[in-house]
């Protein structure tokens, strides 16, 4: 598990560069098109998810080449684990998987369509979940050890079916005319009388294709001028949790534990705990995604009122249910990791863990609603520091505490998010009263 948790970093830095920015620029952009924020048709909204494509496929192309080819130095010399070079090359070939798929959801977000995805994902999660258990049920009955390699398998399997999965539930749509019947006319004469304006206006045709260029660079530049920035920031984030992800095998070995001991630790923490603890936040992240292209449309539109209301209610929520994981992982983590995983280590990690759930439920909220409302700077911002307390336990706590030292900076990273969203959020709506 050590092992496997290892790849995170590579797979994280490819999604942070050919994926997520994207992701969420065209969730955004197409909630505003269809809001009628940029003065457009229903039936251009796709032109941000083809325009995020041109841009990201190629680079997900190029990330897989790099991936592949320089797998060695980065599991040696990056990862200080020579063991995932093979895994590094078989994951290598889902970058461009992830990446249609991540614009094809994209674009359903922000058409309000979530449904499409979430089968998408419950399909990936179930394939790679069935691929995994029969090759492994087979090495067993072989008299063979299972191999970390099944699971890496596995996820790329997985991220091959989401995709196909999400092209073919895009397919009807990109061939879907949303005008209805009577209006087509009407739609297309008044284009008419604009191109005929527009040509005899600028009295040569090379200027209207000039204008019409310029509506593409103008949708080009809202898109990049969205995704730039999530782009870094995520990347940066990235960088410092990787950082974080191979330091504590690390810090951990400093505690005296040795290396197969270390990593171990590690893979209880990363592959057994936290999954189990990040569970109920499937929930709350769900909502974050929905959330953005609802709070982007109400914000453009300057409901401030409805703004207000869906973030009340979202804290509400997301505090609810944040007490009632925190009570039931604190009363019965000891339990819940020797019954699954039969590991005491996992329950007490489980317990300790289970003191953040109220604010990293509500982190996932408050972070997509500061999105929707263009925000990403200081997301960035909050995002770094919280990652720079945490990095600070790794590197002081760790080698004096073992893994509680980490589970310490961990609490205290979520509280300083979590006040941190809130002061952001309040000081946003504090202003709009004013205005």
């Amino acid at each position: 598990m050590g092992i496997y948790q290892l790849l995170s970093p590579v797979i994280s830095i490819s999604f942070s560069l050919t994926a997520a920015g994207f992701q969420t620029a065209v969730s955004k952009l197409t909630a505003e098109m269809a809001a009628g924020s940029l003065n457009t048709r229903a039936s251009k909204n796709k032109k941000p998810f083809w325009a995020a494509i041109c841009i990201s496929l190629p680079l997900s192309f190029l990330c897989t080449f790099v991936a592949f080819t320089f797998a060695e130095p980065i599991g040696t010399y990056l990862l200080h684990e020579k063991r995932t070079i093979p895994f590094i090359r078989i994951i290598s070939f889902s970058f461009p998987f992830v990446c249609i798929h991540a614009c094809i959801n994209g674009w359903f977000y922000g058409m309000k369509k979530a449904g499409y995805p979430s089968l998408a994902q419950i399909v990936e999660q179930l394939t790679r979940v069935t691929c995994v258990y029969f090759i492994t049920a087979k090495d067993i009955a072989c008299h063979k050890e299972p191999n970390i390699g099944t699971a890496v398998f596995g996820l790329a399997v997985g991220e091959l079916v989401s995709m196909s999965l999400a092209i073919i539930t895009f397919l009807p749509f990109f061939h879907k005319k949303q005008e209805t019947t009577g209006t087509k006319h009407i739609v297309a004469s008044q284009h008419a009388t604009r191109a005929s304006n527009v040509i005899a206006d600028q009295s040569n045709l090379s200027t209207f294709s000039a204008h019409v260029f310029s509506a593409r660079n103008r949708l080009v530049r809202a898109l990049l001028a969205t995704v730039l920035p999530l782009t870094a920031n995520r990347l940066i984030l990235t960088v410092l949790g990787s950082a974080e992800s191979v330091a504590i095998p690390n810090m951990l070995q400093l505690h005296g534990y040795n290396t197969q001991t270390a990593l171990s630790a590690y893979g209880v923490l990363t592959g057994m705990a936290l999954p189990l603890v990040y569970f109920p936040n499937a929930l709350t992240g769900s909502i974050a995604v929905m959330l953005l292209p609802m709070i982007s449309e109400n914000y453009c539109l300057r409901k401030i009122d409805t703004v207000r209301r869906l973030t009340l209610q979202t804290i509400k929520y997301s505090i609810v249910m944040g007490f009632c994981c925190m009570l039931f992982f604190i009363m019965f983590g000891p339990t819940l990791g020797i019954r699954m995983f039969h590991s005491p280590l996992a329950g007490h990690c489980i317990r300790t863990l289970g003191w953040i759930c109220p604010f990293l439920y509500l982190d996932t909220t408050l972070s997509g609603i500061l999105q929707g409302l263009g925000k990403s700077g200081a997301i960035f911002t909050i995002n770094i520091l919280s990652l720079l307390i945490r990095l600070a336990f790794v590197y002081f706590a760790i080698p004096r505490f073992g893994i509680t030292g980490y589970l310490w900076g961990m609490l205290a990273g979520q509280l300083i998010l979590t006040a941190l969203f809130l002061l952001c959020l309040a000081n946003f709506f504090q202003k709009s009263l004013k205005l």
